[in-house]
């Protein structure tokens, strides 16, 4: 037998060469990730108890007290109570007041979200571009949200003062007389102003994260078929922050619907009564000032279900544009 047979023996075994194995270990699938089991069935429910707690307490237990309260007419000591079916309601929706305040809260939640988004997105966009003293550019834009809701409402109502504030001296350059705590439309534009202001660094955070997200080889691309950088920032960058803005969206919303509280408490306090205000504040003034539990539950409701449709509205619709991955 020569040297050429024995080369050829189907006995001898044929070894793979490194790049056969180097291809089977990428064309493998990827091992299934491995799922974490609780030895005792009760040990998940135990981890998830206190924020279940914390809900059931704060949450569940007084929106069911506030419905209930809603169809009663209550004594403003605790003495007791009449139930009044629906009329809490009817009254509150009847009510040219109610609806005028209703109005405004659309108005301002509406103006709030838009101009802190949009501004919140400028800024970030910006930011992402530059390139010596990013640090402290992006520190400065951020350090604002430390600020608490009463001290920013304290804060604008020195910045709209009648004696010493400088920006009703800014106006008074165009022939604006400011008369903020005077008049309607003047205070409303001063809540507006110190809202957005209070909440631009929070969609500036997010907003910044989810350009740093975008791979660069994506934006190398975008520069070669888009000479436009607004083309660009509209068919490209945008389109990868919709989960984002989505998420904000919803967030600046219920920011502009209660989170303002404090910041309208402070700056219309102590005014005249021709103030704007919104809902969540009616609410508050009926309820703790004029004694009406009653009514304030059944605005409070009110409340709580036009946010819930408002959030179902969302959910349905408008997430159908948001692209995922």
């Amino acid at each position: 037998m020569t040297v050429t047979d024995l080369s050829l023996s189907p006995k001898t075994p044929a070894r793979p060469s490194a790049l056969a194995a180097l291809k089977a270990r990428l064309v493998a699938p990827p091992a299934a990730p491995k799922r974490v089991q609780f030895d005792r069935p009760l040990m998940p429910w135990l981890l998830l108890a206190p924020q279940l707690v914390i809900v059931a307490v704060f949450f569940y237990w007084p929106s069911a007290q506030a419905i209930t309260s809603s169809f009663y007419l209550e004594d403003p000591f605790g003495l007791g109570s009449s139930f009044v079916g629906l009329a809490n309601y009817t009254d509150a929706l009847s009510s040219a007041e109610y609806r005028k305040i209703a109005a405004f809260t659309v108005f301002f939640a509406a103006v709030v979200a838009a101009l802190s988004l949009a501004i919140g997105m400028v800024l970030a966009v910006k930011a992402d571009k530059v390139i010596r003293g990013r640090s402290a550019y992006r520190t400065a834009l951020i350090a604002v949200y430390a600020i608490a809701p009463p001290v920013a409402g304290l804060m604008g109502m020195m910045l709209f003062d009648q004696h010493i504030g400088p920006l009703v001296r800014f106006a008074a350059l165009f022939g604006w007389d400011m008369k903020v705590g005077l008049d309607y439309w003047d205070t409303a534009f001063a809540m507006v102003v110190v809202a957005v202001w209070l909440h631009i660094p929070y969609n500036f955070i997010f907003i910044l994260s989810g350009l740093q997200a975008i791979p660069a080889a994506v934006r190398e691309a975008a520069v070669i078929d888009c000479a436009s950088p607004l083309r660009r920032f509209l068919t490209v960058v945008l389109p990868l922050l919709t989960p984002t803005v989505f998420f904000l969206t919803i967030i600046n919303l219920t920011y502009a619907l209660f989170d303002t509280f404090a910041l309208i408490d402070v700056m219309v306090k102590d005014k005249p009564a021709n103030n704007p205000m919104t809902l969540v504040y009616k609410v508050y003034l009926d309820g703790f000032r004029g004694n009406d539990f009653g009514g304030s539950s059944a605005q409070s409701v009110i409340l709580m279900v036009v946010v819930l449709v408002l959030t179902l509205f969302q959910f349905r619709y408008i997430e159908r544009r948001v692209h995922y991955g």
